[in-house]
């Protein structure tokens, strides 16, 4: 039997441990499914808007496939620094596949970037996706005007949240305090700000759309500013997904005013130059104005202007961080590799893969991860005979042995029926449980040790 670990149980992950136990090459694959939190599906429960359910039932399949008696899951066990060594994998497994993403986000490199009231995005998607280890620290307390840095997906997501109305959010999963606090904000204006134009912006046009349906919240662009770009006249040259958001934006030129409560502004062509104070926090953000340079930058032009807000997200993209005892590539934020297979010192490190994130950077979608994975796995099969060790202990017996106590599938399984309970207990659907204690407990009534006992 080749019996493989992953680590990480988000989509690559996932992707990974199907293409392990669907393949027909090696007859017999048993895959354990490892995370550091007690609970799967990583960015899909963790990153996912919760207002956006069609992305999150993607939930189900990964579900189906956790739940195969082939496949495993052990949550709550950390790999890594303070945990698992990765030699002590190598030991217990034939062959260990690392999913683990990007965990970090980059930052501006601006003065002011770290004022009480800046913040990364991802900070600010962990808080209203329940994440455990989330900070509590009053985003949006005393907070009139918000500026979003960034025109990616992302920066739709948390504009739009920022722009909703409590009663829209309700019977999403998200956690009943920052629903609370969403529906008791003071924000009127979100303003989600590019160095670049209209026409290479990151965001789809299905996320864009979204932004004008909204309840009680109007999008509003600048004519002048978007014809700065020189595709907005013609974009009939750009691929397609660039040519539908340009036209998206110009028809909202063209929409008659709404009286509504907040106003969400897409600016372009402005570079963030520093996040000025007030009172010691955050109180507006300068930018530079930009124009196209004619090769697909943009230069700066000397023009300022500062616009007023006390929270600033970043949402300038993510970057893969070290897994202390893998080698790492701080320039691309990888892990080096050769179709999946890890290289140590240039040379393939028997028993190691990589997927996902951390094996090519931050780019893609969800369904991008599965190509990916199948390329690694099928690296890994290409291995197996050199791989598959004579062995009869089970790897989760020698795991205990050593005193780590995994949040198995029944584990968390509990934790959703908690999660259940919890939302009828506010009369709403599932609610997230936010904290590691409570999730942990959730797991211990199922009868499972955990790492909290």
């Amino acid at each position: 039997m080749l019996h493989v670990a992953v680590v990480g149980s988000g989509p690559s992950g996932v992707y990974a441990a199907q293409s392990l136990v669907t393949q027909e090459r090696v007859p017999q694959v048993r895959v354990d499914v490892l995370d550091r939190l007690p609970c799967p599906y990583g960015l899909v429960r963790y990153g996912v808007a919760p207002d956006h359910e069609k992305i999150k039932s993607l939930q189900n399949n990964l579900r189906t496939v956790l739940a195969d008696p082939r496949v495993r899951f052990l949550g709550g066990v950390e790999v890594g620094a303070g945990g698992l060594p990765p030699a002590r994998l190598l030991d217990l497994y034939d062959a260990v596949v690392y999913c683990v993403g990007a965990a970090t986000d980059r930052h501006l490199g601006i003065p002011g970037e770290d004022l009480p009231g800046s913040w990364s995005a991802t900070e600010f998607v962990s808080w209203y996706s329940a994440h455990p280890d989330a900070t509590e620290d009053g985003f949006l307390q005393d907070v009139r005007s918000a500026v979003v840095i960034g025109v990616g997906n992302v920066a739709v997501d948390v504009t739009r949240i920022l722009a909703r109305g409590a009663d829209e959010l309700r019977p999403t999963d998200m956690p009943q305090a920052a629903l609370d606090a969403l529906g008791s904000s003071g924000v009127r204006d979100v303003h989600m700000v590019g160095r670049r134009g209209p026409s290479q912006a990151k965001f789809t046009t299905k996320e864009l759309r979204e932004l004008a349906t909204l309840g009680d919240a109007e999008a509003l662009v600048d004519p002048a500013e978007l014809a700065l770009d020189p595709a907005y006249g013609d974009p009939s040259s750009l691929p397609a997904a660039n040519r539908r958001n340009v036209e998206v934006l110009r028809a909202w030129t063209e929409l008659p005013a709404r009286s509504c409560a907040r106003r969400m502004r897409l600016r372009f062509f402005l570079r963030p130059v520093e996040i000025l104070a007030e009172s010691g926090r955050v109180g507006a953000v300068r930018f530079e104005r930009t124009l196209p340079d004619g090769q697909g930058g943009v230069r700066g032009t000397g023009q300022f202007e500062d616009i007023e807000a006390q929270l600033v997200l970043r949402s300038v993209g993510y970057r893969g961080v070290p897994l202390d005892g893998l080698p790492f590539d701080a320039a691309s934020g990888t892990v080096p590799h050769t179709a999946g297979r890890v290289l140590r010192e240039d040379a393939v490190a028997p028993g190691e893969y990589v997927a996902g994130w951390i094996k090519r950077g931050p780019t893609g979608v969800i369904g991008t991860n599965r190509p990916c994975a199948k390329e690694t796995v099928n690296s890994l099969l290409d291995d197996a005979p050199s791989l598959v060790r004579d062995r009869r202990d089970d790897p989760l017996d020698a795991l205990r042995a050593s005193g780590v106590c995994p949040v198995e599938w029944t584990g968390w399984q509990s934790i959703e029926r908690a999660e259940t309970a919890l939302g009828a207990s506010l009369g709403r659907g599932q609610v997230k449980i936010p904290d590691w204690d409570g999730l942990l407990a959730a797991a211990r009534s199922a009868g499972e040790v955990t790492p909290a006992d």
